[in-house]
Formats: structure tokens, C-alpha cells, sequence
């Protein structure tokens, strides 16, 4: 599944109705990451960030268990033969500047693949190009994932 392709005016959105569909298009999305690439991802409380975060560390073989890293902020994860991935959790930090005093900078330009929740938090520091995606809870419990490139 080719998910971007024209820089800036990509959108592409679809209803999950489980945890496993969810699970199923971050191992898509997988597939079309690189060195550099960064998901910032948003959406409330038991959206299903995390479950995405998971498909897509499957997606790029790695078998260690995915948790949100609420506590720690950052955690880093790598497949044997990989890229680093970088899972970030955003909730707890209070801007751009905490990010940047964290050393996120290293994060999103250190040739790993990095992935953060609630990355409105620190709109800022999210560069041009980025893929975000937006989970949305719907009235059925279903949830709607749209995903686009930041420009």
C-alpha cells in the first residue's frame, strides 16, 4: 500500500473497526518508512496510538513488547539489522523547548525511524514532511485514522 506520494497533498483516511486492523496498517505503514522518517502521531486518551506504534515496530521486525513510554518519554527499540526506532511520548512535556532540552532533535534527525504520541504537544519541533496521523474515536467504538504529510 502506497500511502504518500505528492508532497503536501496527501490524505488518506479509513475506519478500523478492531485493535488487530489497527495494528495491521502500522505494519503497512512499515513498509513505506525510511531512514529519517518521522510519525507523529495524535489523537485522545485509548485512541489506539500505541496499538498503531506497535504495528508498525512489527512492521520493522521488532519483536521486543511496545508499551507507551508515558514514564520514561523515550523509548528506543531495533530489530536485528535495523534502524533504531524511537517511540515517543509527548503527554508529559510542556513544549517544544522540553523537547528540545530532552535533546529530541537527536530523536528526529539521528537516521532512526521515530514515531511520537501526542506529538501536538510539540507542534514546533515536528519537521515538514513528517507523516501524521490523527485516530479518532468514533460514537461505535470504530476509529477513524487519517493520515497525511505535514507540510
Amino acid at each position: 500500500m502506497i500511502l504518500w506520494t505528492l508532497k503536501g497533498a496527501f490524505l488518506y483516511s479509513l475506519v478500523s473497526s478492531t485493535v488487530e486492523e489497527t495494528i495491521a496498517l502500522g505494519e503497512k505503514i512499515a513498509g513505506a518508512l525510511h531512514r529519517g522518517s518521522v510519525i507523529a502521531l495524535r489523537g485522545g486518551l485509548g485512541a489506539g496510538k500505541t496499538c498503531l506504534v506497535q504495528g508498525i515496530a512489527r512492521g520493522l521486525g521488532i519483536t521486543e513488547r511496545i508499551t507507551s513510554p508515558t514514564y520514561t518519554i523515550v523509548s528506543e527499540y531495533a530489530a536485528e539489522n535495523s534502524l533504531p526506532f524511537y517511540h515517543i511520548d509527548a503527554y508529559r512535556l510542556e513544549g517544544d523547548d522540553d523537547f528540545s532540552n530532552l535533546g529530541g532533535e537527536e530523536f528526529l534527525y539521528g537516521g532512526g525511524i521515530t514515531a511520537i504520541e501526542w506529538s501536538e504537544r510539540i507542534e514546533g519541533s515536528i519537521p515538514a514532511g513528517a507523516l501524521t496521523i490523527a485516530i479518532e474515536i468514533l460514537e461505535d467504538g470504530k476509529r477513524r485514522i487519517t493520515v497525511g504529510e505535514k507540510a
